[in-house]
């Protein structure tokens, strides 16, 4: 494997640069300001394109289980209650076991897909709909109900710490888009318009090994810098097995950079806490980081995000 020495970390962006490098964003991702944002860029020619990159028929989840036990990183776990189950009795005819499930959509264990109402900044969501849409009721534009026919693409993923020889990055390392186009060039791939980006820190990985942690303050990301090389590349959506933003914040004065360059500047469906140990070692094994992907959130109509199992398809 080769390895790509770990330049000095990306420096912290002071409130007027954030803002300097949002507008900049804004700027770049014009085509993306629609109900759809950056899924725009999903035309079926795409879509139909993206089928080529079947080669096997394998496929393969992206997402990781629905955890229903609490740890340091999931306070709030998902609720799983049987609310229908056989007596022990029971041997014949027909009976049925059913069950409820409630959760935190937005939490930092759960894989889940961010709709472009989920960010609020300066008062506003993406392509400045009024923040006052979103109400006790659910939100009234931009919920994940935009996505409600799936999302289907050409999927790629950059593997940064394959990139620089280690199992994961530690908690508060940054991805920087010198990393995402080492990352290319190692992995002999291309990240071009339309294409769903995953980018592995390997969050999951450490979490299996050494346990779970305060996730909320300490966790591997992007540096809001990297998100130019994906105003570049024009891709339609971003997905990373943490949370895609780095803890501590990057940026003085915003908690979550990315999101909001992301989500609200230029219309970004973003993927968090996914895992890829998975689908690494089967793109390591075929030589090829491509894939088609295929995404399909629940349809709720009024919800700012849901639970979501990508599937690759090799």
């Amino acid at each position: 494997m080769a390895t790509h020495a770990r330049p000095a970390g990306p420096p912290r962006l002071t409130a007027a640069e954030f803002d300097v490098l949002y507008r900049r964003l804004l700027s770049r991702a014009a085509w993306a300001r629609g109900d759809r944002g950056a899924l725009a860029s999903l035309t079926p020619a795409r879509v139909l394109a993206a089928t080529r990159e079947v080669r096997t028929g394998r496929t393969v989840t992206l997402a990781s289980p629905v955890e229903t036990l609490p740890g340091p990183d999931n306070p709030e776990p998902a609720r799983h209650r049987m609310s229908v189950q056989p007596e022990d009795d029971t041997v014949d005819g027909l009976h049925s076991a059913m069950d409820s499930f409630a959760m935190n959509v937005h939490g930092d264990a759960d894989s889940h897909i961010d709709a472009l109402c989920h960010v609020i900044y300066d008062g506003t969501l993406h392509g400045g709909v009024a923040a006052s849409s979103v109400t006790s009721g659910g939100a009234e534009a931009l919920s994940v109900e935009v996505a409600r026919n799936g999302i289907v693409g050409r999927g790629v993923l950059l593997d940064v710490p394959r990139l620089r020889g280690v199992p994961w990055l530690e908690p508060g390392d940054h991805v920087s888009a010198d990393d995402l186009t080492a990352a290319e060039t190692a992995q002999h791939v291309h990240v071009s318009e339309g294409d769903l980006l995953f980018v592995r820190v390997g969050h999951r990985k450490r979490r299996s090994e050494l346990g779970a942690w305060h996730a909320a303050n300490a966790r591997a990301g992007l540096h809001p810098s990297a998100l130019e090389f994906l105003a570049e590349r024009r891709v339609a959506v971003l997905g990373g097995d943490g949370n895609n933003d780095t803890a501590p914040s990057s940026t003085e004065g915003v908690d979550f950079p990315v999101h909001v360059l992301a989500i609200h500047a230029m219309g970004l469906h973003l993927m968090d806490y996914l895992q890829f140990e998975d689908l690494a070692p089967v793109c390591e094994t075929e030589g090829r980081w491509s894939f088609l992907c295929v995404i399909a959130p629940l349809r709720l109509p009024d919800a700012t995000g849901s639970p979501v199992n990508p599937i690759a398809v090799l």
